[in-house]
């Protein structure tokens, strides 16, 4: 008597992927090629860091570099007082004549 009417089928496959595609590509542009580029300049700074230069660990400490070995940077702090960090820790450098002028 009824005949039973098949229910609408979605988009299926589709219309998922029209609504998932631009959102993969929104993401990529807004989170992750933002990052991408940051890391490059960061190793791009690093790797040009010179004996002499001022710098700024991710530790906030201040201080001049002393030796740059393969991984790993000693930076001077004080007169005498010297701090071995990774390159990776090193979070800008500065214009020289930054730490001069805030120790007076």
């Amino acid at each position: 008597m009824f005949l039973a009417t098949a229910a609408p089928q979605g988009g299926g496959l589709m219309s998922f992927l029209v609504m998932f595609v631009p959102l993969i590509l929104i993401m990529y542009f807004m989170m992750i090629r933002p990052q991408q580029k940051k890391m490059k300049q960061h190793k791009e700074m690093v790797s040009s860091l010179e004996k002499g230069d001022e710098v700024m660990t991710t530790g906030g400490i201040l201080g001049r570099v002393s030796k740059i070995k393969d991984d790993f940077i000693v930076v001077t702090i004080s007169d005498g007082i010297e701090i071995k960090f990774q390159k990776a820790s090193i979070a800008q450098t500065l214009p020289k004549g930054t730490i001069k002028s805030i120790d007076e």
